[in-house]
């Protein structure tokens, strides 16, 4: 009896890949040893990066509310501890946005913390 070997299944699979590595340069795009491997090691950087990435904005929203707070004679510190005790419940992205985008309503919240 022949060896059953399900070939759909395989090229099924193969087909996936390589539409993955759509786009790479060179081999990476069209052999099918080096596309895997190229395409397992995206995967890993994308997996590793949508961790990062969250890292990365809090740092970014940080800096912008440290930079509208100084203007206004605080330190992030002290802007952010006034906050808390002051029952304040906003976000760092939403404290960020006000600080870049709407300048007044920012410092009307550093007003009601100093």
């Amino acid at each position: 009896m022949p060896r059953s070997v399900n070939a759909v299944a395989s090229r099924a699979r193969r087909k996936k890949v390589m539409k993955q590595a759509k786009g790479y340069f060179g081999r990476r795009k069209n052999v099918w040893t080096v596309a895997k491997n190229a395409v397992e090691k995206a995967m890993l950087y994308a997996y590793r990066d949508r961790r990062n990435k969250k890292r990365t904005f809090r740092a970014l929203w940080i800096t912008r509310i440290n930079a509208g707070a100084r203007q206004h004679g605080m330190s992030y510190s002290q802007f952010m501890g006034g906050m808390k005790a002051k029952g304040i419940e906003l976000n760092r992205k939403v404290l960020a946005d006000l600080a870049m985008n709407h300048p007044e309503a920012f410092k009307a919240l550093v007003d009601k913390v100093k």
